[in-house]
Parts: structure tokens; C-alpha cells; sequence
């Protein structure tokens, strides 16, 4: 399964039982969590996302409301059992704090705990299944947004012809994958009569804590789901950028520069208990915009599924 199930959908102030910043990104068996704020393991708990899948965390930025979730997981790893390394992907500082916190307590953790400064805007983690990339946005401390990209989509198989070539069933995930058929008499069937090239890759892009910012959009064209910050409402636009976050309009805007399938927003003010006037705002921008609501899991889908 591909698909984002968000953990936490409110700014700095916990309210009207919304929570800190978090979310669960499901890329075919692994799950990345995508920031920690305070209260993120009770959510994986409560949404039943299996902790053994998480070996990779991404934390955009060192306010407390994306990261003071985290030494929580970590230590409940431990207590746990886990044994895999844990990676975790954040800005400088992020390791400085994590290791004072474990040696006060006196903890020894069961695993290998790796944590990767990310500097610069760059490739952060490269596998067989997925690309993802870091790019810098523009908040009051050092802050990174993310990509993550399919490696390579599988191939279309056309049965019907498959079967009238006599390739066995066993080996129609190889088709997909790109590999021709040689059959006992060795004669090859190529791929290519068997199957339809690729649809494009699924991705995701995670815009973190920022003003409205144009230029980041050579790193989030086209991309299957796009999540934006969406702090205020456009009437207190002033505000947002006084305090380097965006509006909905705003991020609606940046939607409609990028032109993902689908945009969420959220990362919403404790000023505001309804947010149904965030999706309108947005929606009058760029008609194909939901609400990131906690504990809805939004599926990446590939445009032949879309009305699926």
C-alpha cells in the first residue's frame, strides 16, 4: 500500500484534540514517519501502525511540535526490544539533544540509533523502492521539506497476451519488473510485447514550516500528493509571515504552481476550533485540496486508479 495516515494536524498548541505535527507514510511494506510532535507514539497506537515497519524518521525542523515526540519512541524501542537500526534524518543540533537526553537517563539502547544532519538541499535515503530528497524552505530556524519518490514504477502486464505466449503465471511479476521470457525451446518473448511501458512514479512531498515560497517547486512539480502548511486563514496573512508560516490561500497557491494530483493541508492554529473554512478557502484556489484530518489515511494512486 502507498499511503499518508496523519498523526497530528495542529500547530504548536495541542487543541480541540488535534495534535503536534506527525505523520505515517506507508511505502509498500516500510513505514516512514514523517516529523514526531509531542504525543506521536499514543497515535501510532491508537491508528495501529505496526512500529517494527518505522526504520526511517524524517524531522523537518527542531521546534518542539515536530520533534519532542521523539526521544519518546525512541526509548520505547528500547524498552521494546528492538534490534534493527533506526535512522532518523533532521537539521543540526537533533543528535546533540537526543544523546544528552538518553545519557541523563542512563539508557542504553538495544539498537543502532544513526542520525543523519541534513545540511543542504540533497539525497537522503536511495533503495531499490523509493528516492527520498530533502529541500530547504524558508521558516525562523533552519527547515527542510521532503520528497520521496517511487524508484521504478512496475510495467502494465497484458494478460491476455501473456497467456497467448504461454509465459507461466509465475513470472508475470518479472514481466512487470522488465525482464523478457525465454521458454524451453529458448526462443525469448520480449518484454515489450507483453506488457505497456510504466506509469509515471507515485511520490509525496512534505512541505514543512514556511512562507509562501515559489521557488521550491523545481523540487515538488507534478508530484501524486502534496502536503503544505496551511497556518491561518488569508485574513491573517500578515501574521503568517510575521511568524514564517503560510496561509491556505497560500499554499493553494503553491499548488497551483507545482499542479499536484492532490493537495492537503494543515498544521493548523489553535485559534481556530473549525477548520471547514481552510478547505474552502483553498478549494476556491485549487478545487482538489483536502484537509489533512487526523487518522485518515489519504492512498497515493496512480492517475489510472484515481476514480477508483
Amino acid at each position: 500500500m502507498y499511503g499518508l495516515t496523519i498523526l497530528g494536524n495542529n500547530s504548536a498548541i495541542p487543541a480541540y484534540d488535534r495534535h503536534p505535527t506527525a505523520q505515517a507514510l506507508y511505502w509498500n511494506d516500510e513505514v516512514f514517519l514523517i516529523d514526531c510532535g509531542e504525543g506521536t507514539q499514543m497515535q501510532l497506537t491508537q491508528y495501529k501502525i505496526r512500529r517494527g515497519k518505522i526504520n526511517h524518521i524524517f524531522i523537518s525542523h527542531l521546534h518542539g511540535d515536530h520533534y519532542f515526540g521523539l526521544i519518546g519512541i525512541i526509548t520505547s524501542f528500547g524498552l521494546l526490544g528492538r534490534e534493527q537500526p533506526l535512522h532518523i534524518y533532521a537539521p543540526a543540533g537533533l543528535e546533540q539533544i537526543i544523546r544528552l537526553q538518553l545519557q541523563v537517563a542512563d539508557t542504553t539502547l538495544p539498537f543502532d540509533l544513526q542520525i543523519h544532519t541534513i545540511e543542504t538541499a540533497g539525497t537522503l535515503l536511495s533503495n531499490k523502492h523509493v528516492r527520498v530528497d530533502c529541500f530547504p524552505v524558508k521558516h525562523r530556524i533552519p527547515c527542510f521539506g521532503f520528497r520521496f519518490t517511487e524508484q521504478k514504477a512496475p510495467r502494465t502486464l497484458l494478460k491476455e497476451k501473456a497467456v497467448a505466449a504461454g509465459i507461466p503465471q509465475y513470472f508475470y511479476n518479472r514481466l512487470k519488473l522488465g525482464e523478457d521470457y525465454i521458454n524451453k525451446n529458448g526462443e525469448v518473448i520480449l518484454n515489450e510485447t507483453v506488457t505497456t511501458a510504466a506509469p509515471a512514479p507515485l511520490s509525496y512531498a512534505y512541505c514543512a514550516d514556511t512562507v509562501y515560497l515559489p521557488e521550491i517547486c523545481v523540487h515538488l512539480q507534478q508530484v501524486t500528493l502534496m502536503y503544505h502548511e496551511a497556518t491561518f486563514l488569508q485574513d491573517l496573512e500578515e501574521r503568517a509571515a510575521v511568524r514564517f508560516h503560510s496561509t491556505s490561500k497560500q499554499a493553494a497557491m503553491m499548488a497551483q504552481h507545482c499542479q499536484p494530483q492532490r493537495l492537503l493541508i494543515g498544521h493548523f492554529s489553535s485559534k481556530y476550533e473549525d477548520l471547514q473554512e481552510f478547505e474552502k478557502e483553498a478549494r476556491a484556489v485549487f478545487p482538489k485540496t483536502d484537509l489533512a484530518i487526523e487518522g485518515v489515511t489519504y492512498l497515493l494512486r496512480r492517475p489510472t486508479e484515481a476514480g477508483s
